[in-house]
């Protein structure tokens, strides 16, 4: 059988960036990037889009501020975009398995046992949060994401792969190569590169426009040895959060790149081989919008539903406890009576009358075959994970 390399001759001159040769794991060529900002001006074109999506983010922006509780609406944006970006890397886990293992969150006994899948998307979620924690005090930094790619990989299958250092060997995009990332002595150095960017003052491009820049260049290098897509997409939401402005991370990318997965990677290998800017600047931009908008829309509807549990649990004889919990589902949709119990340091006969309580007022209902107890709120799990309104295609078709 003729061994898989990586077709060079799909590089052309408009590249940006040079194949090397190497030798290791077999001899093939590897694409080292140019280091940003790219030889490519912004077209006038894309401006009316820039402009409607930087619109968007606004809007979103406003509406979270204006939430009593702004977990409300960032604590299901923040799972949706864990369960999508792993998705993409093929792990696929539904939002009732992760929300019941955040309650009782295990170590997996061996890679087959399911909770392997579920840590994995759990740390995504606290890789997030860890990221905009450290943002508090640091700027984005190569030390940031390090500390991230060491919490997405705690535990979980590829540990053993140096969570928190760039990768000392050659790895391969595709089963068969399709794409070689640059070898690992280029790593530290491309970078230190990048960081340096990110800390620029590059005033050729708008600070979303620098957000996909700079995506672009992480996947291109690669500098894990796993979980590079994850980390990327991570960080892509804390860029926007930090270079916007936004009061919180509002925006989440992986579920329009999950949606249109074969645009994405396309996109992003025809910037390596023939500077294709536009079209993946153009994808992401769409994608802004879409993503923007969807979670407007979820926010909308949370708001009526939240007036509604209300009126509905004041019907039941609540205790003091109701209206806390009402709004506690709608961060977190799935509980147990023990969690509860735990939560509000009540006996579990007392956590077992609330939740009765929330079951007759239609509120919550019981997932069957759960040992523990479990029951969640079918009406939050439908705003917050269910399908997205179909965006239109990504590429405009005039």
């Amino acid at each position: 059988m003729a061994v898989q390399v990586m077709d060079s001759s799909l590089f052309t001159e408009s590249a940006p960036g040079r194949l090397i040769r190497i030798e290791q794991p077999k001899p093939d060529w590897a694409f080292v990037p140019n280091g940003l900002p790219p030889q490519w001006e912004f077209p006038a074109d894309l401006w009316p889009l820039l402009a409607e999506a930087k619109e968007a983010l606004g809007t979103l922006n406003g509406i979270g501020q204006t939430l009593p509780n702004p977990e409300l609406l960032l604590r299901p944006l923040q799972n949706r975009e864990a369960l999508a970006s792993s998705s993409i890397e093929g792990t696929y886990v539904t939002p009732q398995q992760l929300l019941l293992y955040e309650l009782d969150p295990r170590e997996p006994t061996s890679g087959e046992d399911r909770k392997a899948d579920w840590l994995e998307v759990f740390n995504y979620g606290r890789a997030l949060e860890q990221g905009c924690a450290l943002l508090a005090d640091l700027p984005i930094c190569n030390g940031v994401i390090r500390e991230m790619h060491k919490t997405l990989m705690r535990g979980v299958r590829g540990r053993d792969k140096t969570p928190g250092e760039f990768r000392q060997w050659q790895v391969q995009l595709g089963s068969r190569g399709r794409f070689i990332p640059p070898p690992p002595q280029e790593v530290g150095r491309l970078m230190d590169d990048l960081e340096k960017y990110i800390h620029s003052d590059d005033h050729r491009y708008d600070p979303l426009v620098r957000v996909f820049l700079v995506h672009y260049q992480f996947e291109a290098v690669h500098p894990f040895a796993d979980g590079n897509g994850r980390v990327g997409r991570a960080l892509l939401a804390l860029m926007v959060y930090q270079w916007t402005g936004h009061a919180m991370p509002w925006l989440y990318m992986s579920a329009f790149y999950e949606r249109f997965r074969d645009e994405y990677v396309e996109d992003l290998l025809r910037v390596s081989t023939v500077g294709a800017w536009r079209p993946w600047m153009e994808f992401c931009l769409r994608g802004t919008i879409a993503q923007a908008l969807d979670s407007i829309r979820r926010c909308h509807t949370f708001n009526r539903l939240r007036t509604e549990f209300h009126k509905r649990i004041e019907s039941h004889a609540p205790t003091a406890r109701s209206h806390s919990i009402v709004e506690g589902l709608f961060a977190s949709p799935v509980v147990t009576i023990a969690s509860l119990a735990a939560r509000y340091d009540i006996a579990y006969h007392t956590a077992r009358a609330d939740v009765a309580r929330l079951v007759a007022a239609g509120i919550l209902a019981e997932i069957k075959d759960e040992y523990p107890r479990s029951f969640y709120a079918p009406e939050v799990m439908k705003i917050a994970y269910g399908e997205a309104e179909s965006p239109e295609h990504p590429k405009d078709p005039s």
